[in-house]
This record gives C-alpha cells, structure tokens and sequence, in this order.
C-alpha cells in the first residue's frame, strides 16, 4: 500500500477533527464517528483518509454554522 493509501488509525483521526486521541475514541464507542474501513485487529479500527474528506461530524458540541458553505446574500454589501 502507498503512504497516499496509508490507513489512519486513532492519532490520525484525532488530528484531522482537531480532537484528542480520547475524543476520538469516546466517539467511536459512541457509534460517532463512520464505520472504520478495516476492523480485522480487535481494538484498532483503522479508516482509509477518504472515509473522512465529506464527513463532518453531528451532534453536539459541533458548530455546523461555522462549517456551511458562504450564500451571496451573507456577503456584505460595500
């Protein structure tokens, strides 16, 4: 597998949502985050980086306001 192709594990994960390792993990038991794309070692789910590309996190403590795409009309007028 090529290090693009490189499986992430916790730490990555965590990285990527801005989070810690033990969000991360609270949120997988959780059923928070997306199903992990290789579950064959007890304990280490991993996830292929394009499992969380469009994924964006529900729930709460997410502000989905700060993460929507701008509209014309929330631009200011000069």
């Amino acid at each position: 597998m090529a290090d693009d192709q490189r499986l992430w594990e916790y730490p990555e994960v965590a990285a990527h949502l801005g989070i810690s390792v033990g969000a991360t993990r609270s949120r997988k038991s959780r059923g928070s985050l997306p199903s992990p794309d290789d579950d064959s070692t007890p304990d280490r789910p991993r996830w292929e980086p394009s499992t969380f590309h469009n994924w964006r996190p529900v729930g709460r403590g997410f502000r989905s306001d700060l993460h929507r795409a701008a509209r014309p009309e929330d631009t200011p007028a000069i």
